[in-house]
């Protein structure tokens, strides 16, 4: 595959051990799992992480409301390490559009991966404010689109279409829900996928015989019938 594989998830210790797997291109994070992970100190933590994690890119998340504030926060954030990407929700909680900031940051040559986009519309607006040359990722989440009955697929094949010109602008897939939106994301045209730790590790059973794995998974049921002692 071509499409690179982004481990996403805030546990230290897996994200430590991913970091030694070649097939982990890159990180990302948001304050959503930051939170699930029961971590209270932003940077302490975001500090520990860029101190292993040296050379494959990492994203962290501005958490502030306010787009002024999201500009001193990401500049605060940015100078923490050469590796950092920083996600820049494509509205605040008001529904006001964050492009332009963008665009200021894009051209300070922080590299904004920006979060929370749904629509071809959005990516657009983006543009507006970027040069063609600028680095930038888009993360478009599929997933949740997935969520409300509608077929990703073509959404993210119009977002690549939108974003041919643009040599160094990236389309990642976010909020994987299985390990086949690997391949629909490869097949979308996407250059960048964000896997759960618990996903990695199926991938290595891609192509795997459908015979074998029949019968691997009547082995699992009566095993685990035997050691549950079930009785009839």
């Amino acid at each position: 595959m071509k499409i690179k594989i982004y481990a996403d998830g805030a546990d230290y210790y897996q994200m430590s051990g991913l970091y030694e797997n070649s097939l982990i291109k890159g990180f990302t994070t948001n304050p959503t799992l930051m939170k699930k992970n029961n971590i209270t100190n932003y940077k302490k933590f975001a500090l520990k992480v860029l101190n292993r994690i040296k050379n494959k890119p990492i994203s962290f998340e501005v958490f502030t409301d306010n787009i002024e504030e999201m500009e001193k926060q990401a500049y605060e954030i940015a100078s923490w390490s050469k590796n950092l990407n920083i996600k820049i929700p494509i509205t605040n909680t008001k529904g006001s559009s964050t492009a332009k900031l963008i665009g200021t940051l894009t051209r300070k040559k922080i590299l904004c991966n920006v979060t929370a986009v749904f629509t071809a519309k959005q990516v657009k607006q983006v543009l507006k404010f970027i040069n063609k040359k600028d680095h930038i990722i888009f993360s478009v989440f599929a997933g949740r689109i997935a969520d409300t009955g509608r077929d990703p697929e073509p959404i993210m094949k119009e977002c690549k279409q939108i974003l041919k010109n643009y040599k160094n602008a990236k389309l990642l897939w976010a909020s994987t829900r299985e390990v086949f939106n690997i391949i629909q994301a490869e097949r979308s045209g996407c250059d960048i996928i964000t896997v759960p730790s618990e996903f990695i590790g199926k991938i290595k059973i891609f192509n795997k015989s459908l015979n074998s794995f029949s019968l691997d998974t009547v082995k699992m049921f009566y095993q685990d019938a035997l050691k549950a002692g079930f009785k009839i």
